[in-house]
């Protein structure tokens, strides 16, 4: 089915979209611009459409498309329509742009580039505002200046003179902007090609978008996009401009400033699903609630809960979100995701229920997936510890109950209850406490002092390994 047929079928409901330039990777502040009209359309019922404007051609690239694609699916952010590409329908747009020169809305403009730069050096000299002065607008009783040879024109459109730009924004209220402060854009370059203000209000046009949720650096173009959707007879959407997100440093987030490109958080070991409940936050709120699953965000998700305020990136904040969010995680779904961080460590193809296993004992130590596949590691590999760690830990004094522990679970059944059996059997007969002999037992086979209940870690790993790190000190 053609666009302009599924136009013709749209049923009344919401439409949003997600209009990327892919001319670089992108970032945490770019893809909040497509959670929250996805959000919006799926807590709605309605549709939600990705949209390639590509236009840049000499900064865009297939590369770029792939990796928004690829953040998206990461994500979850699933679209209903797309990816619409607008190099593709440069037809529609030359289409449009003669109906608009045929009722008069359009006109051609010769000024030169020149002439343009020497007009706005004239109106800053005298403290105005740079801005096209309409020397090729058609008025009554006006007379044009004569039409140089061998220049091609711009087209501009012809803006409203007198009267207002008024619409209720769903983030910053009422906004009125008098049509006298907005000059006559160019629509339409020498060659002919489509400039981004009017390709973007075809395409909401086109693609019956209800709801343009979008970041807040559009509203200068907003009322100028209004003035093209009133010049066709088209109804205006809802416009909702969201906040910049700031980075750590408090500078606006952007490639230049470091932002870091949405599929690394991936490779860094964050899920999704703490992502999308992050970067919910990072502009709405529901209450004081800070951890939600994606099924709760989409159920409480409204236009009318977005911030007014521009909000700031954290990683502390992120890595304690994606901390509670590994807590929550059924253990065997945390053993799928998993599984890709041991494969880059050359432990693929472990068993899958004893990696669920893993998961469940480690889990609430971890903030990612790369510290869980670290601990993980270590129960199929073993470590032996600091030397500061076997000095402090390993003494002499403990060395008889290592050995006597070593002979008791040679002999044990290897479950964690009788491992339990086993290691209190030695306590039991050397007079020492739990820490004095599972601190540097854990030294010894997993490198660290520190870990979950000693029997169950040492469940999980081979009889053989446990024995033989004993032994080996």
């Amino acid at each position: 089915m053609t666009l302009q047929a599924m136009i013709s079928q749209a049923p009344q409901k919401t439409r949003t979209r997600f209009a990327p330039s892919p001319t670089g990777f992108i970032h945490l502040g770019n893809i909040r611009s497509a959670l929250y009209p996805w959000a919006f359309a799926r807590s709605t019922g309605g549709d939600f459409i990705l949209r390639i404007e590509d236009t840049d051609l000499e900064r865009s690239s297939q590369a770029a498309v792939d990796v928004i694609i690829e953040s998206m699916q990461w994500l979850g952010l699933d679209y209903d329509e797309g990816p619409f590409y607008q190099m593709q329908r440069m037809d529609r747009y030359k289409a449009v742009l003669a109906e608009l020169k045929e009722a008069g809305h359009v006109y051609a403009c010769y000024m030169s580039v020149a002439e343009l730069d020497a007009l706005r050096e004239k109106q800053m000299a005298a403290k105005e505002k740079p801005r096209y002065d309409g020397t090729w607008r058609p008025e009554l009783d006006k007379t044009l200046p004569p039409v140089p040879e061998g220049v091609q024109p711009v087209l501009r459109f012809k803006n409203p003179q007198g009267g207002s730009v008024v619409w209720d924004d769903k983030v910053k209220g009422r906004i009125e902007i008098s049509n006298d402060e907005l000059d006559d854009l160019v629509i339409a370059r020498p060659d002919g090609t489509p400039t981004y203000n009017f390709c973007v209000v075809v395409d909401d046009m086109d693609m019956a978008i209800t709801h343009v949720i979008r970041g807040d650096d559009h509203v200068n173009n907003t009322p100028r996009q209004i003035n093209i959707f009133r010049a066709l007879g088209k109804e205006v959407p809802i416009y909702a401009h969201l906040p910049t997100v700031l980075n750590e440093q408090g500078e606006k987030m952007s490639k230049r400033n470091g932002a870091k490109p949405v599929t690394q958080f991936a490779a860094e070991g964050y899920l999704p699903d703490a992502m999308v409940n992050y970067l919910a936050r990072l502009g709405w709120s529901h209450g004081d609630d800070e951890i939600f699953s994606r099924a709760q965000f989409l159920d409480w998700f409204n236009l009318d809960h977005l911030g007014k305020s521009a909000a700031q990136f954290d990683e502390v904040k992120l890595r304690w979100v994606n901390a509670q969010h590994l807590k929550a995680t059924a253990d065997e779904v945390l053993a799928e995701l998993v599984s890709p961080f041991l494969g880059d460590r050359g432990l693929a193809g472990l068993d899958s229920a004893w990696l669920a296993r893993g998961c469940g004992l480690f889990k609430d130590r971890c903030s990612t997936l790369i510290e869980l596949a670290g601990w993980l590691q270590l129960l199929v590999t073993g470590a032996r510890g600091s030397s500061e760690d076997v000095t402090l830990h390993v003494t002499d004094a403990v060395r008889p109950a290592l050995s006597k522990l070593a002979v008791a679970l040679g002999n044990c059944e290897w479950s964690k209850a009788a491992i339990g059996v086993a290691i209190k059997q030695v306590l039991s007969e050397t007079g020492l406490k739990m820490p004095q002999l599972a601190m540097p037992v854990r030294v010894l086979v997993m490198g660290t002092p520190q870990t979950p209940s000693l029997d169950a870690v040492l469940a999980l790993m081979t009889r053989g390994d446990v024995i033989g790190r004993l032994n080996a000190d």
